[in-house]
């Protein structure tokens, strides 16, 4: 294997990564075998396919042998390899990819100087992804890379950046991820194609037999059954038999010892605290059990924790003695997972009281450094609840618990929280956490607390009332309150100045969530530019994980106000785009509202595609509970209505535009789509003067209440009221297609109506001009039986043609699958399907009554409602029509 060529020169721009340090030349090194070691064959030979595929996948737990595994299988290649073992503390893709080049490089790749390095930490030009993918799809044989502890790979972009190399680099490269967890790469793909090998923990696990070598290698020869039991009780994990192995070691009756393992107290803890443990000093031992309650530290941290000023050399000797003591890089380290669970057990029993005064300090000493995630673990763990609360509030970070990353984490956190923890923090972060939830009860009453406590503490930070001032926002928001919510934005935009532009960076979701509430609130006072102005300054904002839901939100919002609107491929397009915001960092339901689901969903009704409406009102059901406010509540309610209504059922549509939403002032947009929802019940009932009497009063204000106005009234037999309502109107200036075409659809029925027939049909080649690029479906098949006769010409077939459905062709034979019959106005209801059924059998309208238990006038009703939707005066017409449409 070719090794680091410490004495040759090497360009300066190669010597140290994106952030001006050296490489870390341990990075590059493939990791030494264990003085003990197994090689397994079998995995062996199962590794040897790496050669033949571009990827491979050593996926298992910690300690389960994959690091071993490849390491010993790399020294036997007769190739060179490239290794990287990753770090967890740099995370970007700058640096990732400066690592691998230097590592390509340090193997002997022979990767000209034209490839390049990054030079910015946080990213990778694409370009220099291009040339590296261009020059190793040159080599023959291919290069093979190991990148080890893969699962410290956080940035999404770089498996997307690796994926790129792998498919463009070809049969150039063969690239092994050692990791814990699941890379995010499109792994399906690769197994679809064959082309990719995998190991998994499963497949590392230790065999009865190899345990029963490994041990033989310890100098251990247990009997059979021993073995089993062990290998069933570790699972045959590697670190723990390795563990027992040496335990077993220490006593002089080994088989005894193994079976202990099964016992309450372990033989690895016994060990570890014997001969781990107890063959440090003194102050070795103080220190190793003090940092037992860290997940990671540093020196300075360290000495935090033992109030000494030594933990350097200490904690550089015990990784020189591998004391199970793992350097992270950077100067952090962290204990052995297993050791360090050992060590705060001990700890508890030398120094009973001592673990939550190392926790306080701990969070004082990280709070200090801005270490926020790990400052409020162990903060809680101590107990110390005011200091939790004032952490998250003052750091300006309170939004995190409604962006969809951190929501459950801190829930779960706070949710110890007891009573005892007062002050305004503590009240923040209860609101927060129940508004999250939407009790709006609770939620309210601790918000009102901390305002109190707030104007009596002229020393509270900005932070905090900041912190309060997005919360009042929420609530106005859930509440229904645009009015609160422009007080909370006026106030939060005057604190903006005294709190920290630092903390106003780092917390970017937090004048994006403020905007958000402040947006939805204008939204549901109808008042859509002003909505339109706050949604887009989110919508339009630097993309970040710690904002991806309120972007979300937002852009779905703005879909909404498209669709109000009559703009359906616009809301569309922004409704996809909000989907994809919480797609792209896997921020899956219920974190996102569901407002975009609801979008979709009412423009697949407008595009008369029932069963897909459905099912993206089931999807939108399950939203993130503190998105649930009154806009999203009245969208889901108008949506159901108008995909019952298309489907016939009216007296569920009316229902359904009836929800019980509780807001503090009535939504103008809401109303109007409920009273339109119900005039076209009433409409499809029979009832044109109840329908033209529920809208004449939104007519004015609403272009949509405008045109279903002026339908009722046309319908109702007074076309020049209804003329004159759309020229007063003026849709066409207005509103979108949605609106306008069902304008058109109202102008051309009056013109019908008044025997204008070139001017109907000039009004329907408009009306489908316009919808035929929205695909609007829905309001030709509400427009009325009358258009069928015009839609025989051949201008408008062509039109319709493709998207559609039209009448029978005018010169005979069967209709092709383009022309079917549309449906009728309103669909009919079940029950006048059934007097419809009764009809056809010629039974009169008493012998109807008797025979669906109803009232003769019930039946009289019907009729009069069939005879309108089928645009026919008679019985005879109507079963005849019925065939005609297939409704008999």
């Amino acid at each position: 294997m070719a090794g680091l060529e410490e004495n040759e020169p090497e360009p300066a721009a190669q010597r140290a990564d994106p952030h001006g340090d050296p490489f870390l030349r341990t990075r590059f090194a493939v990791p030494a075998r264990p003085t003990v070691f197994l090689r397994r064959e079998r995995l062996g030979r199962h590794l040897d396919h790496a050669l033949l595929t571009p990827l491979t996948m050593v996926n298992g737990a910690a300690g389960a042998g994959k690091t071993v595994l490849v390491a010993d299988w790399a020294a036997g290649l007769d190739r060179p390899v490239a290794w990287l073992t990753t770090d967890a503390a740099d995370q970007g893709p700058g640096t990732f990819w400066a690592y691998l080049l230097q590592s390509l490089r340090a193997s002997g790749v022979p990767l000209s100087a034209g490839v390049g390095s990054p030079a910015d930490a946080g990213r990778v030009d694409h370009t220099l992804l291009t040339r590296l993918a261009t020059e190793l799809s040159a080599l023959d044989p291919p290069v093979i890379v190991v990148i080890d502890e893969y699962d410290r790979v956080r940035a999404p972009e770089i498996s997307e950046q690796l994926e790129f190399l792998l498919h463009h680099a070809a049969q150039g490269i063969r690239l092994i991820l050692v990791s814990r967890t699941e890379p995010l790469l499109p792994l399906h793909r690769h197994r679809a194609a064959g082309d990719m090998t995998e190991i998994r923990n499963a497949e590392l696990a230790f065999t009865a037999e190899e345990a029963a070598v490994l041990l033989e290698r310890h100098g251990l020869s247990p009997p059979s059954h021993a073995v089993h039991a062990l290998v069933e009780r570790t699972r045959g994990w590697a670190a723990g038999l390795r563990l027992c192995a040496l335990a077993a070691q220490q006593s002089p009756d080994p088989e005894t010892y193994l079976k202990e393992f099964e016992a309450e107290h372990t033989p690895a803890a016994d060990f570890l605290l014997a001969e781990v443990l107890g063959r440090q000093s003194a102050e070795t031992q103080d220190l190793l059990l003090r940092v037992s309650v860290l997940d990671r530290f540093c020196p300075d941290l360290a000495n935090a924790l033992t109030e000494r000023t030594d933990a350097e050399p200490l904690l550089a000797g015990l990784r020189q003695e591998n004391a199970f003591v793992e350097y992270l890089g950077h100067t952090w380290y962290r204990l052995h997972p297993l050791f360090g669970e050992i060590l705060r057990a001990h700890l508890r029993v030398r120094s009973p009281g001592l673990e939550p005064v190392l926790h306080r300090r701990a969070a004082g000493w990280l709070r200090r450094r801005g270490y926020l995630v790990e400052t409020l673990g162990h903060a809680a763990a101590a107990g110390d609840w005011e200091f939790t609360a004032a952490a998250l509030v003052d750091d300006l970070a309170i939004g995190r618990i409604f962006t969809g990353l951190s929501t459950e984490d801190l829930a779960a956190l706070f949710a110890r929280m007891g009573p005892e923890a007062t002050g305004p923090c503590a009240d923040l972060v209860r609101a927060a956490c129940e508004l999250s939830r939407r009790d709006l009860d609770r939620g309210l009453t601790h918000l009102r607390h901390a305002e109190r406590s707030l104007a009596g503490d002229g020393a509270a930070s900005a932070a905090a009332r900041l912190s309060c001032a997005l919360l009042q926002a929420l609530a106005a928001r859930l509440t229904g309150s645009p009015r609160k919510a422009e007080l909370a934005a006026e106030a939060a935009e005057k604190l903006r100045a005294e709190v920290p532009a630092h903390l106003l960076d780092e917390h970017a979701e937090l004048t994006a969530l403020l905007l958000t509430h402040l947006g939805s609130a204008r939204l549901w006072a109808g008042r859509f530019e002003e909505a339109r102005a706050a949604l887009s300054t989110v919508a339009g904002s630097r993309g970040s994980a710690s904002t991806a839901l309120p972007r979300e939100d937002s852009l779905a919002r703005l879909g909404l106000i498209d669709y109000l609107d009559g703009w359906p491929g616009r809301a569309e397009r922004k409704a996809l785009a909000a989907q994809a915001e919480t797609e792209r960092f896997s921020l899956t339901q219920p974190s996102a509202s569901g407002i975009e689901r609801l979008v979709l969903a009412a423009v697949a009704v407008d595009r008369d595609e029932l069963a897909r409406a459905e099912a993206l009102l089931d999807a939108a059901a399950d939203s993130h509970p503190g998105m649930r406010d009154p806009v999203l509540e009245a969208g889901r309610a108008v949506t159901t209505a108008r995909l019952l209504l298309a489907r016939g059922r009216t007296r569920a549509a009316l229902e359904a535009a009836k929800p019980a939403v509780s807001a503090d002032v009535d939504s103008p947009w809401a109303q109007g789509q409920a009273a339109l929802v119900a005039s076209a019940v009433h409409l499809a009932e029979g009832r044109p003067e109840t329908a033209a009497a529920l809208l004449g009063s939104l007519a004015d204000g609403q272009v949509a209440c405008a045109v279903g106005a002026a339908r009722a009234r046309l319908a109702a037999g007074r076309p020049a009221e209804a003329i004159d309502l759309l020229d007063r109107a003026h849709p066409a200036g207005r509103a979108g297609p949605a609106v306008t075409v069902r304008a058109a659809l109202v102008r051309a029925q009056a013109a019908d109506a008044a025997g204008d027939t070139a001017t109907s049909r000039r009004l329907l080649a408009q009306a489908l001009r316009e919808a035929r690029p929205e695909r609007l479906r829905r309001p030709f098949l509400e427009a009325g039986p009358w258009i069928r006769r015009f839609m025989d010409s051949a201008p408008l077939r062509q039109l319709a043609a493709g998207w559609l459905t039209l009448g029978p062709p005018p010169h005979g034979g069967l209709p092709r699958p383009e022309d079917r019959l549309p449906r009728v106005v309103e669909e009919l209801s079940g029950r006048e399907r059934d007097v419809l059924r009764r009809l056809a059998r010629m039974m009169s309208t008493e012998e109807i009554a008797v025979d669906l238990y109803v009232s003769v006038n019930t039946v009289k009703t019907h009729l009069k409602s069939l005879y309108r939707k089928l645009a026919v005066n008679r019985r005879s017409d109507a079963v005849r029509r019925a065939r005609e449409l297939g409704l008999l």
